[in-house]
Formats: structure tokens, sequence, C-alpha cells
């Protein structure tokens, strides 16, 4: 499972205003001062919930197979978190750069600094994590795994560890497609439910995905499936 440590290599308008109570019919009013407006605020902002349906199993085996699945998903996904971090890092760094000859000492540097600081542990990997670790990738970042090595590393090297990855029945190419994979949805209510509960830091997936929408499909129109 060596392959997997270069996984990790990849590795709006806003106004401040004012604030003050003002006093009416002995009623603390909150009002927000922008540019010399009053402007009463009556509400409370509050954190979007979602509303998740209750689970429920056709049989015992589907069960146990979600709680396989939540425990590998929530084992895996900061390290795809980790992954979108590092790159929009590296991107924003390497946008700063003007020669290739310092984006690739950079690039080099940063590689062996995830390398370093997580291979052990995605040596530990199970097969089933590693290619839930690469769906997530594409979750997080909009890009399959290859496609990510290909572009910081090179053609070749990317071909060489899909097929490596695929002697362990692994994808790099593997999409997240929460919308036409069953088990895709899955990971999908595993990640809201424990983004929901704290469990997770909740990061924004660079795919669009509507996860009522994705219910309605797999549990609401589809309910013995």
């Amino acid at each position: 499972m060596n392959y997997l440590k270069y996984i990790l290599v990849i590795f709006p308008f806003l106004c401040f205003s004012q604030v003050k109570e003002v006093k009416q019919d002995s009623i603390p009013t909150e009002y927000i001062i922008i540019e010399g407006d009053s402007v009463p605020r009556v509400s409370i902002d509050l954190d979007e919930v979602m509303l998740l349906h209750k689970l429920k199993f056709d049989s015992r085996k589907d069960r146990i197979r979600y709680l396989i699945l939540r425990r590998k998903t929530i084992k895996v996904y900061p390290y795809a978190k980790l992954a979108a971090e590092r790159l929009d890092s590296m991107n924003a760094r390497m946008a700063t750069l003007t020669k290739n000859r310092e984006k690739k000492r950079y690039t080099k540097r940063v590689q062996k600094y995830i390398e370093g600081e997580f291979s052990e542990e995605l040596k530990k990997l199970t097969r089933t994590e590693g290619q839930i670790l690469v769906k997530l990738i594409h979750r997080q970042t909009g890009k399959t795994t290859f496609n990510l090595i290909k572009e910081l590393r090179n053609g070749w090297r990317a071909f060489w560890y899909n097929t490596t990855a695929s002697m362990f029945d692994i994808s790099l190419k593997r999409e997240y497609d929460p919308l036409n994979e069953k088990e895709d949805y899955l990971i999908e209510d595993v990640l809201q439910r424990n983004f929901q509960s704290g469990r997770l830091d909740r990061q924004k997936s660079a795919l669009d995905i509507d996860f009522y929408d994705l219910t309605n499909k797999w549990i609401h129109q589809n309910p013995s499936e």
C-alpha cells in the first residue's frame, strides 16, 4: 500500500457595522448602524440545520454494512479534507511563483512534508479504506486522485500509480458519484450525520451535492433498495 503515500502529495462582500441597543418602551431593540442608517434587527441568526431521515435497514446485513462503511468513512475523511486544504494552499503559493524551477522546488518540499507526516498512517489503510479515500478526495477537490497526480507530477507516474493501485482493486480514477452509486450515497449520509453531530469538521464539497435530492432518490422513491 506504499502508493497511498502519494495521494496526499496533492495534498462577499463584507460590511463591518456597529451594533448598539436602543430602548423603546422599556424593551431593548438591537440596531445595526450601516453607513448612518439604523436598521432594526428583530431576528436571531441561527446555524443551518439539516433535517435527516431516520435510519432504517431492510436486514441485519445491511445494518452491519452501513456501520462498517461509517467507521471507514470517518477514519479517512480527515485525510481527504487535508488533501483539499494542502491543494488550496499549494495553488495559492504556486500562483505567487514565476519560475518553473521555484514551482518544482516548492512542490517537492510540500511532497516531502506530507509524506513524512502521513505516509506511515496511510500505509495502515485497508483496500476499502483506500478506495473510499480516493472517492472522498474527488469530493473535496473536484478532481480524481489520478488527475491530481498527473497535474502535479507527470502522466507516466500517474499511470504507474494507477496500475499499482489496481493490483489492490483500487482505482485512482474513481469518482465520487452518490447520484448513481448507492454506496457513495451511504458515504454522503455518514458525512452529513457526522458533520451535524460535530464528530467531523465540515468542509464544503467541490462537487454540487444536494443531499435531499439524493435521499429522495435512494430512500423515498426506492424504499426497497
